[in-house]
């Protein structure tokens, strides 16, 4: 799964935008803590078949359940051989959640996907809102429910997280965000 320089540097951007851009810009003000005590756990595949993309999903899902949350919170499984295509990714999604429930997993576990081409149902590509779901490259997060639980009920504003992101990626713009993603490139 990981191993080679490529992976180590795919890796690398990764956590670099999650610092930068999910936790710099507070896009996901509960990716603060586990970020910070080291709890995200990274996994790169260079599979470019999306069959074996789902199987090391399958066994990400398994590990991240059995893993102990104080030294694992959560996954992010990326992929930047396969899925490169938004809308074959955006596809992919369905086997995805299909495989948490074939794992009897569905409320245990939470799926969220991010892409460099995300773009939401009936958005501009250029529309600002995507950002929020853009990472360096194809990448699926592997949630605990009970975590978002948590942070749910600790943060009074939650619901508030959607507009205050449009409110701060439309006040970056285009050019502000092509220029924090030099932090990741």
């Amino acid at each position: 799964m990981s191993g080679g320089i490529g992976n180590e540097r795919v890796a690398a951007q990764t956590l670099a935008w999650v610092e930068h851009a999910v936790v710099g810009l507070n896009l996901c003000p509960f990716a603060k803590a586990p970020f910070a005590k080291g709890q995200i756990r990274c996994v790169v595949t260079d599979t470019d078949d999306a069959r074996v993309l789902l199987d090391t999903l399958c066994a990400e899902m398994r590990a991240l359940v059995a893993a102990d949350p104080s030294q694992t919170e959560t996954t992010l499984l990326v992929h930047p051989n396969v899925l490169n295509d938004f809308d074959d990714f955006n596809d992919f999604l369905g086997a995805a959640d299909a495989a948490l429930e074939d794992l009897q997993l569905d409320g245990v576990l939470q799926i969220a996907s991010f892409h460099p081409d995300y773009r939401f149902d009936g958005s501009d590509a250029d529309d600002a809102a995507n950002a929020t779901n853009r990472a360096p490259y194809p990448t699926l997060h592997v949630l605990r429910e009970a975590s978002i639980e948590r942070a749910v009920e600790s943060d009074a504003d939650a619901e508030a997280i959607v507009e205050r992101n449009l409110q701060t990626l439309e006040a970056l713009g285009a050019d502000g965000w092509a220029e924090l993603g030099a932090h990741w490139r």
